[in-house]
């Protein structure tokens, strides 16, 4: 028998796999998207696929949180914020080969803001007076009123440029500018994505990657551990973190998020409209117990919708510290000595494994809950768009969304008209400490009335095969940005 070719065989089939494993990377995430299209669907787990990779705006985030040029590649204001003019990239083209110019980007925008849109964050472009076409490469944006953070807007997953004619099938196969083109949907298991050899700017390190889903926390500990994901940005078992530690085969990330993880409360049904007994269910809340006994101490306290890590961010814990004779007081001065309330969780970890801990809190207090464990979907169709529910834990993590509370029509139906005057001062307002004041105002004004329970800044806990860079470490926005990830030697 001869071995010599053999081995070398081995050798240069070893060093094939090696190659091909290094064009390409497996992304583990706990929740798969309901659809992929960014422009019509609230899940996070749309923007943890697309954003960046198939889909882009005029604007984007970059990993440190700044906005930075995206298909625009430079833009200016006149001197009131009124008028925006975005000069676009030549030589732009969606997967499908057409060319993206200024119409697609009126279509988009004035789609996102028609009557009939189903955009999540339709807000986003209420203040759009209208959309112009100068030139196929420069568009210019009137604004109803002056807007400094217009920009920062257009740099959502919500906002990015889509072409009339392949937005109708986005939903299950989205045709973008990215340095990605999609490739295939394997519902209940994976997406995967290709590199698109035709992309405007630098190529990305990566030929393929795959988006798998994994909810079960023993299934990603046990499918990290096996090599069959490459990384898991948002790692579901933050109890498992030390064991990764200590292999020499991972990296453990640990950053910061836009999320904050609220118990929402129903406002605009009773007995949650009696701010006294909003007032109660915050001071029956341990914060601490919550992020030691659901995240594994991975978290910090909140009492607010606002992250800590914003200059701006007031502490106000101290007005729902927790006191579970005051929440009895306040439940006896409301009329409610045998409340019970309804607690809807939809799959994430620190809904299930919090709620349980709320429950528990709330109990001590005279609350009794009737726990309903939800699917993604479902969540999104009863308590999302329904608004059929009590008590509700998820994680908010769009950028500096406290706006959300100018909404009477969200889900947890605030809308007070104090706060609505603060938000329209803070678009009309472009000094950067004016802006300051009127943002830490909105905040004492939530936090004072108690809208939602304000549990804990969500925690980006990730774990990766430690021969890869170019993961975010934290996360500005809900994304995968995979544009400059690598393999290392």
């Amino acid at each position: 028998m001869n071995l010599v070719p053999t081995a070398a065989l081995c050798l240069a089939l070893a060093a094939g796999q090696a190659l091909a494993a290094g064009d390409r990377i497996t992304i583990g995430m706990v929740l798969e998207p309901p659809n992929l299209d960014p422009t019509s669907g609230a899940a996070a787990a749309i923007d943890e696929v697309v954003y960046a990779n198939v889909f882009e705006g005029l604007t984007r985030f970059a990993p440190d949180g700044s906005v930075v040029p995206g298909l625009a590649q430079r833009w200016e204001a006149n001197t009131e914020a009124t008028v925006y003019t975005f000069h676009l990239r030549d030589g732009v083209t969606f997967h499908d080969g057409t060319a993206m110019d200024a119409e697609d980007v009126r279509f988009s925008l004035d789609r996102a803001r028609a009557e009939d849109s189903t955009n999540a964050q339709k807000a986003l472009f209420s203040g759009i007076e209208r959309v112009e076409v100068v030139d196929p490469l420069t568009v210019r944006v009137t604004l109803k009123a002056p807007d400094g953070s217009f920009p920062f807007n257009m740099a959502w997953g919500d906002a990015v440029i889509v072409a009339p004619e392949s937005v109708d099938k986005a939903a299950t196969a989205p045709v973008g500018t990215g340095p990605f083109r999609f490739d295939r949907w394997v519902q209940g298991d994976r997406v995967e994505i290709a590199r698109n050899d035709a992309y405007w700017g630098a190529a990305p390190a990566l030929d393929k990657a795959t988006f798998k889903f994994i909810s079960d926390p023993s299934a990603a500990f046990a499918a990290m551990m096996a090599g069959d994901v490459d990384a898991f940005p948002n790692f579901p078992a933050p109890e498992t973190l030390a064991q990764f530690e200590a292999d020499p085969r991972f990296t453990v990330i640990v950053g910061s998020t836009e999320g904050e993880t609220i118990l929402a409360m129903n406002n605009r049904a009773a007995p949650l409209d009696d701010m006294r007994v909003r007032a109660a269910i915050a001071h029956a809340i341990d914060r601490q117990d919550i992020i030691d006994g659901a995240m594994f101490g991975y978290g910090t306290p909140i009492g607010t919708h606002f992250a800590p890590h914003n200059p701006d961010y007031v502490d106000l814990t101290g007005l729902s510290a927790h006191d579970p004779d005051r929440a009895r007081t306040l439940l006896a001065e409301a009329g409610q000595t045998a409340l019970k309330l309804r607690l809807a969780l939809p799959p994430p970890a620190y809904a299930r494994r919090g709620g349980e801990i709320v429950a528990a809190q709330l109990r001590a207090v005279g609350i009794e809950t009737e726990i309903t464990n939800l699917e993604w979907a479902q969540w999104l169709e009863q308590v999302f768009k329904g608004r059929d529910f009590d008590l509700t834990i998820v994680s908010h993590t769009e950028p500096m969304d406290i706006n959300i509370y100018a909404r009477p029509d969200y889900y947890f139906g605030y809308g007070k008209p104090e706060f609505v005057a603060l938000m329209e001062r803070l678009t009309g307002t472009t000094d950067p400490a004016a802006r300051s004041e009127i943002l830490k105002a909105a905040q004492r004004m939530i936090a004072e009335d108690h809208v939602n329970g304000y549990l804990f800044q969500l925690a980006k806990t990730g774990v990766a095969n430690a021969r890869i860079d170019g993961l975010w470490e934290n996360a500005p926005t809900q994304a995968n940005d995979l544009t400059a990830v690598r393999w290392i030697d």
